[in-house]
């Protein structure tokens, strides 16, 4: 069965069941707390804690998905059968509970008939795994009732720990509760031969878990105590690449149509065999796959947050190509291929594929330059070392732009130990010189971003402004990022904006910096700003005490914005001179996004 089949028997199948099928989300999450969007769930959390009433954006209880996910804790699993960065995952939702809205045992009945009716899969070959209740949460009887009633047998429910089996929240709070997982049986010359081997075995991968089916019940709290939630909710995920493996009966999602060609390929370009090479060019195949969904999603290279990561991606996929032997600017035909196997699924990376691709190259280009007196600096050490030092390691970082876990990756291969903590201390004292001098240099402004940022904090609070009062108050922040050149905004919107519009919101917010309106912060309890007008799409997200920050005429007492933000500012809008919209384009489904800049 190839990739978009499998997309398209389970999006049908819960379309037929009254699922009202939603586009993903991007991989940047409107959720602060999170780098990334790791969950199908994430676009539906103010759903699923009852804050928001899916009948009214929806028309609907039951929703499904195929989401665009990204995961950063298994970058170093890259290379083995069953790891990725970036994955997708299928699920469906049943958001509280009326009359028309289903729990565990609708959960369980669909899950039941679309693996075994739909996809064909051995019910024999079918084991589950349930909570066995811990601390102050009761064991799930009511799921083991239920997958007795569905025909699995009491010898292949497994009970197991909160672990293994308590699903959630995504960051420190939100919904979350007990699931069951749906494990499948490979086959006993997988096995490792112990009469205890099942689901979770540490000795084996005989049984995998292909869907997670989470019966959400409660909410956790910010002192870490779990509450029931006002409504109940099914929350389920299936790891596509996974299911495809296990349908095409590979080991690997690497061997399936998702991988092959670029596996393909690797072999022709560099003239070595990929069973010979497996790491390798895995880890190339994974890293330039998630590249370039991470790019068409609007995050560029850099040293912070989510550009790091796309950064430590291009440059660990840069110096395994080195190790095949192959030649710059190996990845383009992986890219094309990476393009043409996804487009018509997610458009975005097809109309920005010529942004994904000088994106790449010029990340190569800046890497290059250092990447050959880096590796031969690190062999150098490596020769005579049995340990490197933090500083040596942080020498690597700063002067050739070796990312920690790559030098640490190089280091491992050759037996040698890191110091991580000598390595972290020389990166606080680089970044506190680093403050320190933009304090002085800025007079207090821009501590974290520099002159420059505090200028584009501040343009983004006149954009968002200058939106609203443009476009309607329906536009609300879905997301932003902020480097030293431009701000990038997500707003909800779901129109492309017309050339007049962009030069309303434009001559607007160029108005307000002539008119060098005064920038007052002031700090005070969450309840109060929002009772005091601020603006705030992330309620449940902030502090109990918050800065606010209001541009206004303090002759007049006009406000043009007030939000809260924990970002710098400059003092007068005066000071960004002027500003610019130089792209508005589509992000994702009902989001729109600007990139702009200022001082031009």
């Amino acid at each position: 069965m190839e990739s978009h089949e499998l997309r398209k028997l389970f999006l049908d199948f819960f379309a037929e069941k009254g699922h009202k099928i939603v586009p993903s989300s991007s991989l940047l999450p409107t959720d602060p707390s999170v780098l990334f969007t790791t969950a199908g769930m994430q676009q539906f959390s103010l759903y699923l804690s009852g804050k928001k009433d899916p009948v009214k954006d929806f028309n609907s209880r039951h929703l499904a998905s195929c989401q665009k996910c990204f995961r950063t804790g298994d970058i170093e699993e890259i290379g083995d059968d069953t790891h990725h960065t970036f994955f997708e995952m299928l699920g469906n939702w049943s958001i509280g509970q009326d009359e028309t809205g289903y729990f565990k045992e609708g959960a369980i009945k669909y899950a039941i008939e679309f693996l075994v009716d739909t996809l064909k899969l051995d019910k024999e070959k079918i084991h589950v795994t349930v909570f066995k209740g811990e601390g102050n949460i009761s064991r799930d009887e009511e799921a083991i009732n239920l997958w007795l009633k569905y025909g699995i047998p009491a010898e292949r429910i497994k009970e197991c720990s909160k672990k293994d089996n308590f699903w959630g929240p995504v960051s420190d709070t939100g919904p979350c509760g007990p699931c069951s997982e749906i494990h499948y049986d490979r086959g006993e010359e997988l096995g490792c031969g112990r009469p205890d081997c099942g689901p979770n075995c540490e000795h084996c991968k005989r049984v995998v878990e292909i869907w997670n089916l989470v019966f959400m019940q409660y909410f956790k709290n910010d002192i870490g105590e779990y509450e029931l939630l006002s409504q109940t909710n099914i929350d389920t995920g299936i790891g596509f690449e996974r299911l495809l493996s296990l349908l095409n009966k590979k080991s690997a999602s690497y061997e399936t149509d998702l991988f092959i060609d670029c596996i393909s390929k690797l072999e022709e370009i560099s003239g070595k065999n990929y069973l010979e090479n497996k790491k390798a060019f895995r880890i190339i195949a994974d890293h330039i796959r998630s590249s370039v969904f991470v790019i068409s999603d609007g995050i560029e290279p850099s040293n912070i947050g989510q550009g790091y990561i796309l950064r430590r991606l291009l440059r660990r996929t840069i110096r395994y190509g080195k190790t095949l032997g192959l030649s710059s600017q190996f990845y383009l035909p992986l890219i094309n291929m990476v393009i043409d196997k996804y487009k018509d699924v997610y458009l975005n990376i097809f109309t920005r594929k010529e942004e994904i691709v000088e994106t790449i190259k010029k990340e190569e280009y800046k890497f290059e330059a250092t990447l050959e007196k880096g590796l031969s600096m690190i062999e150098k050490m490596l020769l005579t070392k049995k340990e490197l030092t933090g500083e040596e390691v942080f020498d690597l970082y700063q002067s050739y732009g070796f990312p920690l876990e790559l030098t640490q990756e190089i280091a491992e291969e050759k037996g040698i130990s890191i110091n991580v903590d000598e390595f972290n201390a020389a990166l606080e004292k680089h970044q506190s010189i680093s403050r320190a001098g933009a304090e002085k240099k800025f007079g207090g402004v821009g501590k974290d971003a520099g002159e420059e940022g505090a200028k584009l904090h501040t343009a983004t609070h006149l954009l968002h402004a200058a939106l609203r009062k443009v476009l309607g108050s329906h536009v609300e922040q879905m997301g932003s990022d902020i480097n030293a050149e431009r701000l990038r905004f997500d707003f909800k919107h779901t129109q492309k904006m017309t050339p007049e519009e962009i030069k309303q919101v434009e001559d607007l917010i160029n108005l307000k910096i002539k008119e060098d309106l005064e920038i007052k912060k002031e700090e005070m309890s969450l309840d109060e700003a929002l009772k005091s007008g601020a603006i705030a799409f992330f309620k449940e997200k902030y502090p109990d005490t918050v800065k606010v920050w209001t541009i206004h005429n303090p002759q007049t007492g006009e406000v043009f914005s007030k939000e809260i933000c924990a970002g710098p500012h400059v003092e007068k809008t005066g000071q960004l001179k002027s500003f610019k919209i130089i792209k508005e384009e589509s992000s994702s489904a009902g989001v729109r996004r600007i990139k702009a800049i200022v001082n031009q």
